[in-house]
């Protein structure tokens, strides 16, 4: 049996599977922390990849967005063999990692800044989730970044065509933090049961939320009814603060964190807007202080990646 997540290792990471990761997410009860980096952004503290900092900094998981798995960049990192960007940077964080694939079709794509814009290897096609899985990618994330135009009618097709093809590979999560870019599916529209059932039946282990407070209209019942839907499915929950709110003060966060751990979801969500790339590193510390305390925040922290 996979121990919870809170009491885990480098080592134990290495030697788990998919059904082990999800069971040790689980039996931490709401108190895992997933960061969203970018790596093609300039890195934080230079010549240290954000994933490494937010690593340090107490994430138990990473998440890459913006990541393009026909050309992997992740500043900081030096790879001789591009195919083993992913493999390389497990090995220095000694974390799972997940990556974020967008469903739209080539365009389709709505109006958003150029930092934003499409890549090949950023869609969310077979043939990009397959080379993830090839890359030791440990989960794949359906969502859409500012604008892009992702629905949760193509986050469901995709989904479908991934359980299908990929079977129990890696972990699928599906959802949106924010609108993407439709209007008809912002503020209490964004996730609704039924999007949650469909995500769910096509597949999905893991249903990815707005946090309270981080989208006009969603408040903490809201959410609450939701993740307790998903869990009544058998599906964990992911509460994503998408919103450039990981750059708010560490008041907000605090209040935003605690909103969530009174949901009941499974895995706390600080996106990749600090300053740029990764969440600013004091609300990182302050979000896992508050759902679990010193003990276990400075558990994670301190654990050397040789244990």
């Amino acid at each position: 049996m996979a121990k919870r997540m809170l009491d885990c290792f480098a080592s134990d990471f290495r030697k788990f599977g998919r059904k082990d990761l999800l069971e040790s997410i689980a039996k931490s009860e709401g108190r895992v922390i997933a960061c969203e980096t970018i790596g093609t952004l300039q890195p934080m503290l230079g010549d240290i990849t954000n994933a490494e900092f937010v690593s340090s900094m107490g994430a138990d998981l990473v998440l890459l967005n913006m990541f393009d798995v026909e050309n992997p960049v992740i500043r900081g990192l030096t790879v001789d063999e591009p195919d083993k960007t992913v493999q390389e940077l497990k090995r220095l964080i000694g974390r799972p990692i997940g990556i974020n694939l967008e469903p739209v079709e080539e365009g389709e794509e709505g109006e958003t800044l150029p930092m934003w814009q499409m890549t090949k290897g950023r869609r969310a096609t077979l043939k990009n989730a397959q080379k993830a899985c090839e890359m030791g990618v440990d989960m794949i994330v359906l969502t859409g970044n500012p604008g892009m135009g992702v629905s949760n009618p193509a986050i469901e097709k995709t989904l479908r065509l991934y359980k299908e093809k990929l079977g129990d590979q890696m972990i699928l999560a599906a959802g949106k933090m924010h609108a993407s870019g439709i209007l008809e599916e912002a503020a209490e529209n964004i996730i609704t049961k039924e999007d949650i059932r469909g995500f769910r039946e096509a597949g999905a282990d893991i249903i990815l939320l707005p946090a309270p407070a981080t989208v006009p209209g969603i408040t903490v019942e809201y959410v609450k009814e939701l993740v307790t839907y998903a869990h009544s499915l058998g599906a964990l929950t992911i509460t994503a603060i998408g919103t450039s709110q990981e750059g708010a003060d560490t008041a907000t966060i605090r209040q935003i964190a605690l909103m969530c751990k009174m949901t009941g979801t499974d895995i706390h969500h600080l996106g990749d807007a600090g300053y740029g790339g990764m969440s600013l590193p004091e609300n990182i510390l302050a979000y896992s202080t508050a759902i679990r305390g010193i003990r276990h925040t400075y558990h994670r922290m301190a654990a050397s990646i040789e244990r």
